[in-house]
């Protein structure tokens, strides 16, 4: 038990085992948890790649997230969420903390600090929600690939794209999109021609790929200005 004279560290609290919180390691392909299982914890992701999905009643797939280092899952449960609306399966070895409800709760309740970093995330996710449903409404199959690369690739966040080795296949981007596989090869092998990318075996994700979501008609622009790798099929 912490003394109540010590202050609280999110951190510490997300890193190490405690009352309602233990720490599960999980290898690559492994399930987290489906759709229709009681929902009675939260997920934080100490780090690895995680893919979240949901089954419609006729079989169909979609993604609706991958998720990475230093993110939650799961929370739908602080909300009156009983079951498990979508399915959670690692694309990586993945160290995963598991928090009971009573135990999140109760440092949402007790620790301010906690409350800051847990609504910070929450508003970050809805926001990125919005954008995703904006993007399906209203743009083009190639411009939401280009915008899932960049995402993939971590453009956009605070400091340096970081290296993605996750293997991201085209079966797997065509569901994040919305579209075919077919239509996917088309345009990896477009925005390669172009300058966008470069892969053979692992991606190579250029800044340059941001022309394709902000303009109409992609130019090419220095594609050395900045890069994220990721690993995909062909």
């Amino acid at each position: 038990m912490r003394a109540r004279s010590e202050p609280f560290d999110p951190k510490e609290f997300l890193a190490k085992i405690g009352e309602g919180r233990t720490i599960i390691q999980y290898q690559k392909d492994q399930t987290i948890f489906s759709q229709g299982e009681v929902a009675d914890s939260v997920f934080y992701l100490q780090d690895g790649k995680v893919k979240v999905t949901v089954v419609s009643e006729q079989g169909k797939e979609a993604v609706v997230a991958i998720l990475g280092k230093s993110e939650f899952l799961g929370q739908g449960c602080l909300a009156g969420q009983l079951k498990r609306i979508s399915n959670a399966h690692t694309l990586t070895d993945c160290n995963v903390m598991r928090i009971e409800q009573h135990a999140i709760l109760r440092a949402l309740r007790e620790e301010p600090a906690f409350s800051e970093l847990f609504l910070a995330y929450l508003l970050q996710r809805t926001i990125r929600v919005e954008e995703d449903l904006v993007d399906q409404l209203f743009n083009s199959s190639e411009k939401r690939l280009a915008r899932a690369l960049l995402l993939l690739a971590n453009f956009g966040k605070e400091g340096r794209p970081e290296p993605l080795t996750t293997k991201v296949t085209q079966e797997t981007l065509a569901e994040m999109i919305g579209t075919t596989r077919s239509r996917v090869s088309f345009f990896m092998n477009k925005f390669r021609k172009l300058g966008f990318i470069d892969y053979n075996g692992t991606l190579e994700v250029h800044s340059s790929l941001l022309s394709v979501v902000l303009n109409d008609q992609p130019h090419i622009t220095d594609k050395t200005a900045g890069s994220g790798n990721i690993e995909t099929d062909r």
